[in-house]
């Protein structure tokens, strides 16, 4: 278990603490909702989490394959709805890995990617395309 705790420091802001760590965040709502942008919005960490983990457990798997996979991006788009609430209808995903990479270790890094536990941890009210770009 992992314990954060988060702070509402006013002005839209809140300041969360990583307990095992101390790292901290600071979040703020974006313009189009009332906030200044000047940091991330709540909603902006949840597919800042996804392709983050999304990496990491292809990190995992590259070092099984023996493969480097440093330098390797994944570029998310988060686009909100409003049907009847505002929140997150799609979280769109390129990841971008090496053309050097053979037809097998593609297919498990692939699907290493889908086993990520934000992905699985995300309703089926948020589609969740994920592109796969060999560059």
């Amino acid at each position: 278990m992992t314990s954060i705790t988060v702070e509402y420091v006013g002005d839209y802001h809140c300041k969360a603490i990583h307990g095992p760590s101390g790292e901290e965040i600071v979040t703020d709502l974006p313009p189009d909702n009332g906030g200044k942008g000047e940091f991330f919005s709540p909603t902006d960490l949840i597919p800042t989490a996804l392709a983050s983990c999304i990496l990491t457990i292809m990190g995992k798997v590259a070092e099984r394959l023996e493969v480097k996979l440093n330098g390797v991006r994944c570029e998310v788009e988060k686009i909100m709805v409003a049907d009847p609430d505002r929140r997150i209808g799609t979280i769109r995903t390129v990841v971008r890995l090496p053309a050097a990479l053979d037809k097998k270790q593609r297919t498990v890094l692939e699907r290493s990617a889908l086993t990520c536990p934000v992905h699985r941890s995300l309703g089926d009210r948020i589609e969740l395309p994920i592109e796969f770009r060999y560059e």
